[in-house]
């Protein structure tokens, strides 16, 4: 098994990309791995892995000389794997793959891949939170532009993207880029003083608290609106056959407001 480890880690197959192969979970992957013999696998998975590595039986597996030819042959084989299981995953009749291209249906089922292998351990806090944040991460990138820079920088650092390629505003995504190495790097040193830290910290929570705060006074200043706005029209519940006379009004109380 050792072996197989070596190879898999020669071949850039990660935990990962292996369970999405064989069709398991990645704590399965785990588990196999720890197996002492690849016969003691259940034979379907084990049929699929040899099959991949392009070998009959797990004795061929000390044969196997990762070079750049077999590790094309490799990545072909997992390819027609992925391309055929796909075919039946991304059909039009799954309801969240509608309206997709090709190349975007498999962006999103890879997405959603990564993120079921995070949440399926109701016990790995880390995991769920993660993907917790992630969403936020989602919900705030309309509204913060850098919020791309920082996923392309990402990108670049874990090799998938090349270093001088720029998806967005060229300019700007270098600058940024290079801030953020800079930043990494003065993370990972420690050298920086603690208390200037720890004041910079303060200035950062004090800028979210602020944040906070603004949000929930115009989330009260509209509820107030559309309290006074409901009154006015004499309804009680807004449905949509008065939504649109309600957001009128509300318009028009605001109107008001300015012109005192």
């Amino acid at each position: 098994m050792e072996r197989l480890n070596d190879i898999l880690r020669e071949l850039g197959i990660s935990k990962v990309k292996l369970a999405k192969c064989l069709g398991v979970s990645r704590q399965m992957i785990y588990n196999y791995l720890e197996l002492d013999d690849i016969n003691k696998w259940p034979k379907d998975k084990k049929v699929i892995l040899l099959n991949i590595l392009g070998i009959k039986s797990a004795d061929e597996l000390n044969d196997i000389k990762v070079d750049t030819d077999y590790i094309m042959d490799v990545e072909a084989r997992i390819n027609s794997l992925f391309e055929n299981s796909n075919k039946s995953e991304l059909g039009e009749g799954n309801v969240i793959f509608k309206g997709l291209d090709d190349n975007r249906k498999e962006l999103l089922h890879n997405i959603i891949d990564e993120i079921k292998e995070r949440l399926e351990d109701e016990k790995d806090t880390d995991g769920f939170n993660s993907v917790l944040y992630l969403y936020h991460y989602l919900q705030s990138m309309p509204s913060m532009k850098e919020l791309k820079y920082i996923l392309a920088y990402v990108s670049k650092v874990g090799g998938y993207t090349k270093p001088y390629e720029f998806a967005f505003d060229e300019t700007e995504q270098f600058v940024f880029e290079s801030i953020l190495f800079s930043a990494f790097n003065l993370y990972h040193a420690g050298t920086s003083s603690q208390a200037k830290i720890a004041e910079i910290h303060k200035r950062f929570v004090s800028q979210i608290e602020h944040k906070l705060e603004d949000k929930m006074s115009r989330t009260l200043e509209m509820n107030t609106l559309k309290i006074q706005a409901m009154k006015e029209l004499g309804i009680t519940e807004v449905n949509d056959e008065n939504l649109a006379d309600l957001m009128y009004k509300i318009d028009e109380i605001q109107a008001r407001k300015g012109r005192k």
